[in-house]
């Protein structure tokens, strides 16, 4: 029996997943940890990880630590995604992580991220045809599958966080603006020849963002609907939470239930992928994934220990 700690420091928040793998592969999670370090925030187009956030960010990563030394028999595995991965300052931020809390950051590359969401989903949902899109802070991964297998991946460099910040998507939303955002995303999904073979299979849907539209969701059905993995919503139903958004100004988004209100600024710009590409599906159903990178870090990670077995939790 080993616990593995898998620390994932994206675009938005940092959380710490820990797992306890028992001898004979099955598996289980006994604590799960997320806090907002908003690492991304202020890049801006010249991609530089920002002094405020970095230290915040480094202050989470040290209470991560101070938690799952307290285990025993511990593998930590530690990744991070787009806004590393993106920032110019990367070796610099790598390195203040490594000396200030002794972290070793795997930095991990778009097409990695995307195969780990993939591992994760397939792993949990049974569906055969599907199109996964993780909504991040700072960057998106598509994935088309077809018969349980990923045809075609890809990462691109926009998130809920710097579209919100490059398109003024935080408060009150100008049609220029959200004309303009969208038509951003949408050249670049025009530029994925493959998407062409997606506009007839379901969404699966992974990220923070879309973990709130699916919580706002339940919390109007007054649903009863343990956790969001495998639930699902219609496009006429996302429509709909879309353009009651945007009706609000950033106070008013903070009241909407089930919305958390530091995710209120960036909630738009999160959900701004996925209008996009509802609008060139016809299939219309959006099913919510819980499990994507980490998940299938794990599902990797016992496949190369040689252990068989499903989560216990399932």
């Amino acid at each position: 029996m080993e616990n593995l700690a898998i620390v994932d420091l994206g675009s938005n928040s940092a959380r710490l997943a820990i797992t306890r793998i028992n001898n004979n592969g099955t598996f289980h999670e006994i604590k799960r940890v997320k806090e907002n370090t908003r690492l991304s925030e202020g890049m801006g187009a010249e991609k530089i990880l920002q002094p405020k956030a970095m230290n915040h960010t480094i202050a989470a990563l040290k209470r991560f630590k101070k938690i799952y030394d307290h285990y025993q028999h511990v593998q930590v595995v530690a990744i991070t995604t787009a806004a590393v991965r993106q920032a110019k300052n990367q070796k610099e931020f790598l390195e203040r992580v490594r000396q200030e809390t002794g972290i070793k950051l795997r930095v991990l590359s778009g097409r990695q991220e995307a195969y780990y969401d993939y591992l994760g989903v397939v792993r949990t949902l049974k569906l055969d045809h599907c199109l996964i899109l993780d909504v991040g802070g700072a960057s998106c991964e598509l994935v088309l599958v077809q018969h349980r297998k990923a045809r075609d991946m890809i990462s691109l460099p926009f998130g809920a966080v710097n579209i919100s910040e490059q398109f003024h998507l935080g408060g009150f939303v100008r049609a220029a603006e959200l004309f303009r955002a969208q038509t951003m995303v949408t050249q670049r999904y025009n530029k994925i020849p493959w998407l062409r073979y997606a506009n007839r299979v379901p969404i699966v849907l992974l990220g923070g963002a879309s973990r709130t539209l699916a919580r706002m969701s339940k919390t109007r059905r007054h649903s009863k609907h343990h956790g969001i993995h495998g639930y699902r919503l219609t496009s006429r139903v996302v429509y709909a939470t879309y353009r009651e958004l945007l009706s609000k100004n950033l106070a008013q988004r903070k009241k909407i239930p089930g919305l958390e209100s530091d995710r209120a600024d960036i909630m738009i710009g999160g959900m701004l992928p996925l209008i996009c590409l509802l609008q060139r599906n016809s299939d219309g159903r959006v099913i919510f994934s819980e499990s994507g990178v980490r998940e299938g870090i794990i599902t990797e990670y016992i496949k190369k220990r040689g252990l068989q077995g499903e989560n216990s939790d399932e």
